[in-house]
């Protein structure tokens, strides 16, 4: 039986961009002829996000899609949250709605997994010589920030806790109790996975195709501190 990678993808007032990433998965081809399962999770759009998607959908009847409409908005993590639960794959990766990431990377996420070293995968934005848009000084250093401070809890050595792109064997992601419905998402699921014994992370090199906030970047100062929060509680408290 053929293995498949579940692909989560949180979505909020993702119109402008959301047809493009899903044409850029569309055309991915996974190695080892793994197939893929779309799952996005609206979370209650106010623009036609919606709309978008059923268009999509019936331009490319053939293409895995499932989406399932949150009742009320309630954040990223809570959007995660469903669609790890929907998740029927051997793999679950989550991809961002916008166009940061790039899904032609997913099997260099794979490879370590395939291979048969890791558990789960980070893709890394700051290792490799993968591309990377050059944007907001202290963006970047309040990331290496929360890298930091979360190694310092877990012992391990990520260079991006704050990544988009995290790769897990599905029965490892549902498996935990998450609980941060923002973007605590990152810190919680990074402490809970540093816990589970002879767990094998493993990191690879990938591009970053950052956007600002003019053109809909949506995380801010307030998630920052909500992550130092998260790090805190879900390494202090068990």
């Amino acid at each position: 039986m053929a293995r498949v990678l579940s692909i989560v993808i949180p979505a909020y007032n993702e119109s402008r961009t959301i047809h493009l990433i899903l044409d850029k998965i569309r055309n991915v081809v996974l190695v080892e002829a793994i197939q893929m399962e779309i799952i996005i999770v609206n979370d209650c759009s106010t623009d036609n996000t919606l709309d978008v998607l059923d268009k999509y959908r019936t331009q490319h009847p053939s293409f895995a899609m499932n989406v399932y409409s949150q009742p009320v908005n309630s954040g990223k993590g809570a959007a995660l949250h469903k669609g790890i639960q929907l998740a029927k794959g051997d793999y679950v990766i989550i991809q961002d709605a916008d166009l940061e990431y790039d899904p032609t990377e997913y099997n260099r996420l794979l490879q370590p997994i395939l291979d048969g070293f890791a558990d789960v995968v980070y893709g890394s934005r700051f290792i490799g010589g993968r591309p990377h848009r050059i944007l907001f000084f202290w963006h970047t250093i309040g990331n290496r920030f929360l890298t930091f401070l979360s190694n310092m809890f877990t012992n391990m050595n990520l260079t991006d806790m704050e990544t988009c792109y995290k790769l897990f064997k599905r029965e490892i992601i549902q498996s935990l109790q998450l609980k941060e419905n923002r973007f605590g998402f990152e810190p919680e699921v990074t402490a809970k996975i540093s816990r589970i014994p002879h767990l094998r992370i493993y990191e690879v090199g990938i591009s970053y195709y950052g956007r600002t906030y003019l053109e809909g970047k949506k995380i801010n100062w307030k998630d920052g501190f909500r992550a130092i929060y998260c790090i805190l509680r879900y390494n202090l408290i068990r």
